[in-house]
């Protein structure tokens, strides 16, 4: 699939890093460091401007490496990018460890994956089917 993106950054597009890789890493776009403090957020951007097809969206993940060593994460993970917008993406950022972070020019910041979806249509009716789990949730299976 193609998909048309304006590259107004200082970087190279996107590009997926491993051959089964489902997503793109995309890099902060910023003339100066962004410090991230504690419990803080910020809105990075990525100098990217793209054109999905109708029926597809792009997803705006954190990075594993990310989150796991640094404690910094995508806040409305996923993030959803409409096939209709065509402003600049940007990632919401949160620093939610105990350290400053430090966003740099050219940093990973979140990966970009493409998924196709589904339009479905609702039906008010009065009741659901029965199953046999219920309105059973959270955890209600137990934790091992």
């Amino acid at each position: 699939m193609k998909i048309n993106i304006v590259n107004q950054s200082k970087h190279p597009l996107p590009v997926y890093e491993t051959v089964a890789s489902a997503g793109m890493d995309i890099r902060a776009n910023i003339d100066n460091s962004i410090i991230l403090k504690p419990l803080e957020r910020a809105l990075i951007p990525t100098g990217l401007y793209i054109e999905l097809p109708v029926g597809y969206e792009a997803q705006i993940r954190p990075r594993s490496g990310l989150a796991a060593k640094k404690g910094v994460t995508v806040l409305n993970t996923p993030g959803t990018i409409d096939a209709d917008y065509r402003g600049e993406i940007k990632v919401i950022l949160v620093n939610l460890s105990n350290e400053e972070f430090i966003v740099e020019d050219g940093e990973r910041v979140a990966q970009m994956i493409i998924s196709q979806h589904s339009k479905a249509e609702l039906v008010e009716v009065k009741e659901l089917s029965v199953t046999e789990r219920g309105a059973g949730g959270f955890g209600h299976t137990g934790t091992k």
